[in-house]
């Protein structure tokens, strides 16, 4: 439970996930931010789950911790997923109209989590991006914590201290194209066409970002139909969702829908 006063109000709050394997063990993290500088830290594990789902999951504790106070004192939540972010702020309202459907007619994934969201947030919430892995002290420490739950490492939880400026954390990489799929996508050979699905599955279980070249070279389609799909559209058994643009470049995730 929230113990501080109105005399020392929430700032800011910063929020992330991570997902050992997409999907596979997972954890989330959350740092809430007091006028004076000091920090509050939350975090929790989850069992088989997603990323998508511990970048929610960390939203909404933040949020459900912001509730207990009941200040109404505006404030910024940061996040670095775009699937969030846009979410919560774009998707939501034409999700709800169309009964939890997406643009397409597919059931929105993740719809427990993105109600429970919806039911959260407030009009003195203002929902900002930060990149991850950039150096932002609030995003890092999140991610600190999240994948240390999502190891099942033991990680302190902090309060009533200043947050570190510089916080050491093991960035993940990305798999770079060149190692995906070597024959085109509409050649008719059943080693052709069982590749790139094996390949969408490998990366979907790994929790691996790829660009928009990438999906394109998996998936068959041209970047700009790619990107012409909007930030959440399905291909074969998977949701293909934009999560953030680092480097100039669009990273996407993919994720095994329920059959």
């Amino acid at each position: 439970m929230a113990d501080k006063t109105d005399s020392n109000p929430i700032a800011s709050i910063y929020t992330d996930g991570a997902c050992s394997g997409n999907p596979g063990p997972g954890g989330w993290g959350t740092v809430v931010c007091y006028s004076d500088g000091t920090i509050e830290e939350l975090g929790g594990a989850a069992g088989a789950t997603t990323n998508n789902r511990m970048e929610m999951q960390a939203a909404i504790a933040g949020l459900e911790f912001y509730s207990q106070r009941a200040s109404g004192d505006a404030i910024k939540l940061y996040t670095d997923s775009e699937y969030v972010k846009n979410g919560i702020t774009k998707w939501i309202k034409g999700w709800k109209s169309k009964g939890w459907k997406t643009a397409a007619g597919k059931p929105v994934l993740n719809q427990d989590l993105w109600e429970e969201l919806d039911r959260l947030n407030q009009k003195q919430i203002q929902w900002e991006y930060v990149r991850g892995h950039a150096g932002n002290p609030g995003n890092e420490r999140c991610d600190q914590i999240a994948r240390a739950f999502s190891l099942g490492q033991s990680i302190q939880l902090r309060k009533g201290t200043q947050l570190e400026g510089n916080v050491t954390v093991t960035k993940p990489t990305t798999p770079k194209s060149t190692t995906y799929m070597e024959t085109p996508a509409m050649a008719t050979d059943l080693d052709s066409i069982l590749k790139p699905l094996t390949i969408a599955q490998e990366i979907s279980t790994q929790g691996f970002l790829i660009t928009t070249q990438e999906v394109a070279v998996i998936t068959g389609l041209t970047a700009a139909t790619i990107t012409s799909r909007g930030e959440q559209w399905h291909w074969r058994n998977w949701e293909v969702s934009r999560v953030r643009e680092e480097g100039g470049q669009i990273l996407w995730q993919l994720e095994r829908s329920e059959v």
